[in-house]
């Protein structure tokens, strides 16, 4: 019996090896404490939300397909919640971290998100999505590298540096929220931060003659910005997951909620140069620094900072429409971008959503298709999930502008799995919108000023435009966006502008699936809360 047992322990073990080296992706690991946490971004002293005592918040560097366990231990004295912009949560909106889809962590207890970066690639960057917390820190890059054997369009360069960008008040979030919560929209951001840092706070080394790769996203609460490198040029490469045709720009707009990838060429003489931030479309015009360091430098910056374009809606129009994908690059698999005809598939529905900044009860609210959102006391996945009555019913927003007026409502659109849907943003108002549709990606087909009509699809890029996850819609324009709604769950919909999307100007698409199958839905995590009218399911 012996010999027999040592025999199945023998076997046991090469089985176990033989699946470590031939089965799962990669395990990464990762524990925060989120705590308050005194910070003084433009000077003046506030409470910020800190990671690990860190703000901004510790970076995710992760591979395609690598299994992320992340716990967060909430310190607060008010619930919290982390989301993850862009990451898609194939067949797990569980994960999501938004409060149609989850409970809350409460003060002195934590989460342990599960998540795979499944298909993906990209620039990223998480963040906090209850209330105005998001005013308070408590967000970090999220870096999503290729495979080692998925060819990469550009060589690989000698440094990754994230960049998080963005507008700042010197009020505490607890303050913002007291404003909006009163019927009041916010005043004018105080300035910009980089990395979470004011004027020339944050330094980033190169050497010259190397290449090294920026990856900016804009994490702000209002505005637009303008980036851009003093006397260098800038090669952008890759959009929120997408490798793009690699043209050179001086400057890149970047639009709340979005993320680019360039590369820059430490080419020029050896000393400091200004990098610069500044604002778009805003009458008053804010702009901040920070410093690239050659580090041979012979001295420091000099001259003034770059200037940007400030108003110019036709300038940015242009440029967005010369981001293109690359159509003979891998993306997360080895087979090319272009390979995924998007032009060739038939719509299966037609979406236009249309926003508005009604007054409704005497006070200031942003609607979408009339309907300007308000959660649950339940999370709108565990209604579903458990078959919950009287939290939300389907078809509580339109699929069409209404012309009339606006209204308080729980808004969940119905959606069937495999579908492949033609969405219309129509923004007749005089600022720009920027969209973000969580689990999914948007192939970007059109944008242009005017009313949309049917004759507008002549105009749509039907072969190689981008997709990406957040797209801008400029003043009293529309922007089309093809989307395969390929992933099954209750996806939040959003206004990227902070304030408009707590005030109402988002809803949710639930994309069902009758098979019931694990095949397209994981199945609910062991450890997931119930709050609301789901306690004791």
């Amino acid at each position: 019996m012996v010999k027999y047992r040592n025999l199945w322990c023998f076997l046991v073990v090469v089985e176990l090896l033989v699946s470590c080296i031939n089965g799962e992706d990669p395990y990464r690991f990762y524990s925060w404490n989120v705590t308050y946490g005194d910070i003084y971004p433009l000077g003046v002293k506030q409470q910020g939300i800190l990671i690990n005592g860190q703000f901004p918040g510790p970076q995710i560097d992760s591979v395609t397909n690598d299994n992320l366990i992340i716990n967060v231990f909430n310190s607060l004295d008010e619930p919290f919640l982390i989301s993850w912009n862009g990451v898609q949560q194939r067949r797990n909106s569980w994960q999501d971290g938004v409060y149609g889809t989850n409970c809350p962590i409460p003060p002195g207890q934590n989460l342990t998100y599960v998540l795979q970066v499944k298909d993906q690639i990209g620039s990223y960057f998480y963040f906090p999505s209850l209330g105005m917390h998001k005013a308070a820190g408590g967000y970090g890059g999220f870096k999503i590298a290729s495979r080692s054997v998925i060819p990469v369009p550009f060589s690989p360069p000698a440094g990754d540096f994230t960049i998080l960008a963005g507008d700042w008040f010197k009020k505490n979030h607890t303050d913002l929220k007291a404003i909006l919560d009163g019927g009041s929209d916010l005043p004018f951001p105080d300035g910009l931060l980089i990395n979470g840092r004011g004027a020339n706070g944050y330094t980033f080394t190169v050497d010259q003659g190397k290449t090294y790769r920026f990856r900016i996203s804009n994490v702000g609460l209002t505005t637009s910005i303008n980036f851009r490198i003093q006397g260098h040029k800038m090669l952008l490469v890759e959009v929120e997951g997408t490798h793009t045709l690699q043209n050179t720009y001086d400057s890149l707009d970047i639009h709340l909620g979005q993320s680019y990838s360039v590369l820059v060429t430490a080419d020029q003489p050896a000393q400091d140069y200004y990098i610069a931030v500044s604002t778009r479309f805003t009458s008053q015009v804010l702009s901040t620094t920070s410093i690239l360091h050659y580090s041979n430098s012979a001295g420091s910056v000099s001259g003034p900072p770059p200037g940007g374009p400030t108003i110019q809606i036709d300038w940015s129009l242009e440029q967005a429409r010369s981001v293109r994908r690359n159509l003979s690059a891998s993306g997360p698999r080895p087979n090319p971008q272009g390979s995924y005809h998007y032009g060739l598939i038939n719509t299966t529905r037609t979406i236009r959503l249309q926003n508005s900044a009604p007054v409704i009860n005497g006070k200031q609210r942003y609607a979408v298709n009339s309907v300007s959102f308000i959660p649950a006391d339940t999370p709108l996945k565990l209604a579903d999930h458990f078959n919950i009555p009287g939290v939300f019913s389907l078809g509580s927003i339109s699929d069409n502008p209404t012309g009339g007026g606006a209204y308080l409502q729980t808004s969940v659109m119905a959606a069937d799995f495999r579908g492949f849907a033609e969405v219309v943003f129509e923004n007749p108002e005089d600022t720009l919108q920027s969209w973000h549709v969580d689990g999914h990606i948007l192939f970007v087909v059109g944008m242009d000023g005017g009313q949309w009509s049917p004759a507008s699809r002549l105009i749509y890029n039907l072969r190689d435009t981008i997709s990406r996850s957040t797209v801008q819609v400029y003043p009293k324009s529309w922007t089309a966006v093809y989307v395969p709604l390929d992933n099954v769950g209750m996806w939040n919909v959003r206004s990227e502008n902070w304030a408009q999307q707590y005030l109402g100007q988002q809803f949710y698409l639930r994309v069902y699936s009758p098979a019931n199958s694990w095949r397209d839905e994981y199945p609910i995590p062991s450890n997931a809360r119930r709050c609301g009218k789901a306690v004791g399911f």
